[in-house]
């Protein structure tokens, strides 16, 4: 107990004047008034703290889901089709080479058909 409180506790309640309360009333008021306030002030905390406890529960849902998201984009996509594998000059081309006349002046015609091989000498 505070100073204070054993003052007015020992100070007889006085009579205001013009109707208002005594001392002991408004004593008693405010201690009620204080009781109010701690009761709300608790309520306050157990609702903070619930919410704080859905908030953390959002919070993991939603790296979870930042997670999983993630790792399936680094997935290959099943249904994307397979790249063919790169074509590499083939016995046409060959023959191409093969079929070019022994002057190196003129390609022969079956060279120049083949881009990819008209640059072979």
């Amino acid at each position: 107990m505070s100073d204070a409180d054993r003052h007015f506790q020992l100070c007889p309640a006085r009579r205001m004047t013009g109707g208002e309360l005594t001392l002991g009333a408004l004593l008693v008021r405010l201690e009620e008034r204080q009781r109010e306030i701690a009761a709300q002030a608790e309520a306050a905390r157990e609702k903070i703290a619930e919410l704080t406890a859905l908030l953390d529960g959002l919070d993991t849902a939603a790296e979870e889901i930042r997670i999983t998201r993630k790792t399936l984009l680094e997935l290959p996509d099943p249904e994307a089709p397979v790249p063919p594998a790169a074509q590499l000059p083939g016995p046409s081309c060959a023959r191409a080479v093969v079929g070019r006349s022994d002057d190196q002046s003129t390609p022969s015609r079956s060279a120049t058909r083949v881009p990819s091989c008209s640059s072979v000498p």
